[in-house]
């Protein structure tokens, strides 16, 4: 880091005051951590006191997942120290630290798909019990009473049937209300959470909030790993910020604007206003009418013009997502009709979409858009194979190498060349790579579910500037989200859901986030909209 940037994240450091009473709960002096001949955290030091949250920020690849890993036992530290209640600590491992009280929801949730969810909140608990061995069968008394417990105190079903329910079952946002529930089921002193929000709705997040409330009386610290900047600062506490594998500043994240710490996160101003103006209406380019999905949507009408970017949002069971995957061919609508510049479109399969001349990136990158284990080129060349064929029909690997690298230039992805496995790539980085697979197919409309699922600040920046690009030139942009910043800075126009049916079609320059948010169906007291308006404002 350079010396002015050194000095400017210097004087943002506001030290914590150490308590008089007690030691803190954990701290880490000096925290250094290489991996051959990467060196991910660099001298880093942290306190942890007891009943505090904390809001561990920074850029994917600034040491944030390193960071937790080793105070969580998952990795040795290569130098410095970690002490819990003033110890250091030999020969940390993921069994000592869960019998310290730390525990951790991680991203990918660790749950055990085969296990009920009883078995999988009481597991850790009784590992520790163990020695970090199991028997062949766990204590089934005590994994009813501590599911149960753990169960009401995230606002989960605490009968027989839910309890006994296979994980694999379950949807995505339950079950990470279940690694939650796991997390906060033993004598924990110390929860850290991995996007604990990403799957989650406002009034889930709500609900997460109400037991990091209860956490903290009970005197727990919370640790949240997150990129959700206004989450963040709605919950309040201590905001920790690293960069290039360093804390950079230890700050009240109530007294921090959000501009400020994304220059701390990367190191360079990102815009916090919108990214549009408005403008007059364009040419209609995709045109839908009277689409319905038995069990989804129905009775759907929409209109997306050439150079618009138009936003759909709802809550979890608005039809929002299934619309998507119906204007994608995924999962084909019944009824109702689909036109693109005034002729008509059969989506019965993806494939009839890409032909048709729609790109559709859907919202889990990991498992339904994206080759982890194949290279960069691979993975953005594998839509216009056809295009890249010789003469003979075999694949011209110069021209597609000569296309991967375009792309990788104009989205600015980050890795030492195309050959690089998509796994190796920061989540930044790759939901790049899969927006530039389909740009890369030239596509007159282009369908984002969830753009900027799991992504740093600095990488939704660039994300959002190709998006508005695009527009620009005249691609017709749909964008399916619950991050309603996100479409309120994006697009010119919002459709809201609810239950299954376009409620409003709403101009985004014209509506504030909580506004919005009344329309999707939910509801706030009348104090707290007029505060956050007014603080919006």
């Amino acid at each position: 880091m350079a010396g002015s940037e050194t000095q400017e994240a210097q004087d943002n450091v506001v030290e914590f005051p150490a308590s008089e009473a007690q030691a803190p709960f954990l701290e880490v002096r000096n925290l250094h951590k290489r991996f051959g001949g990467v060196h991910a955290l660099r001298g880093v030091d942290m306190k942890i006191e007891p009943g505090q949250i904390y809001h561990l920020l920074g850029e994917n690849g600034c040491g944030k997942s390193t960071l937790i890993k080793v105070i969580s036992g998952a990795h040795p530290q290569s130098e410095g120290q970690l002490l819990i209640d003033g110890t250091a600590q030999q020969e940390f491992d993921p069994i000592r630290a869960l019998a310290a009280g730390i525990e951790t929801v991680y991203q990918d949730l660790s749950l055990l798909p085969n296990l009920s969810v009883a078995e999988n909140i009481g597991l850790s608990q009784q590992l520790v019990q163990s020695n970090g061995r199991l028997f062949r069968w766990l204590k089934p008394g005590q994994l009813r009473r501590t599911a149960r417990k753990a169960l009401e105190a995230v606002e989960l079903p605490t009968d027989a049937k839910f309890r006994k329910t296979e994980v694999s079952r379950l949807p995505i946002a339950t079950r990470q209300l279940v690694a939650i529930a796991r997390a906060i089921a033993g004598k924990a002193r110390f929860v850290i959470m991995d996007e604990p929000t990403t799957a989650l709705t406002r009034f889930e997040v709500e609900n997460l909030i109400s037991v990091v409330r209860k956490l903290q009386r009970e005197g727990v610290a919370v640790l949240f790993v997150t990129h959700k900047l206004d989450e963040c600062k709605a919950i309040g506490g201590r905001a920790l910020v690293m960069r290039d594998g360093e804390m950079v500043a230890d700050c009240d994240i109530g007294e921090i604007s959000k501009a400020r710490l994304g220059f701390l996160m990367t190191g360079r101003e990102l815009e916090e206003g919108r990214y549009r103006e408005a403008r007059a209406a364009q040419t209609p380019l995709l045109e839908v009418r009277g689409l319905g999905r038995r069990g989804g949507f129905r009775d759907v009408d929409l209109t997306l013009a050439r150079g618009e970017i138009l936003g759909v949002t709802g809550l979890l069971d608005s039809g929002r997502n299934e619309l998507a995957k119906a204007l994608a061919g995924v999962a084909p609508a019944d009824t109702g009709a689909i036109t693109m510049a005034g002729k008509a479109l059969h989506l019965a399969v993806p494939n009839d979409a890409s032909q048709a001349g729609i790109g559709y990136v859907p919202e889990d990158r990991l498992t339904e858009g994206l080759f982890l284990e194949k290279p960069i080129l691979d993975n953005t060349v594998m839509g216009i194979l056809d295009r890249l064929r010789n003469r003979f029909g075999l694949l011209d690997k110069r021209r597609a190498v000569e296309e991967a690298e375009r792309m990788s230039r104009e989205l600015q992805i980050v890795a030492p060349d195309v050959s690089a496995p998509v796994k190796s790539l920061s989540g930044g980085n790759q939901q790049r790579v899969l927006i530039g697979r389909w740009l890369a197919t030239a596509p007159q409309v282009l369908i984002l579910h969830g753009p900027t699922v799991g992504v740093d600040v600095g990488s939704k920046d660039t994300i959002y500037r190709i998006i508005q690009a695009q527009a620009e030139a005249g691609m017709g942009v749909l964008i399916i989200s619950d991050d309603l910043p996100e479409l309120l800075q994006n697009c010119d126009r919002i459709a809201v859901m609810q239950k299954g049916r376009i409620k409003a079609v709403v101009p985004a320059d014209e509506i504030t986030q909580d506004r919005l948010y009344v329309e999707m169906g939910a509801s706030l007291k009348g104090d707290e909209l007029n505060a956050s308006e007014g603080a919006q404002a």
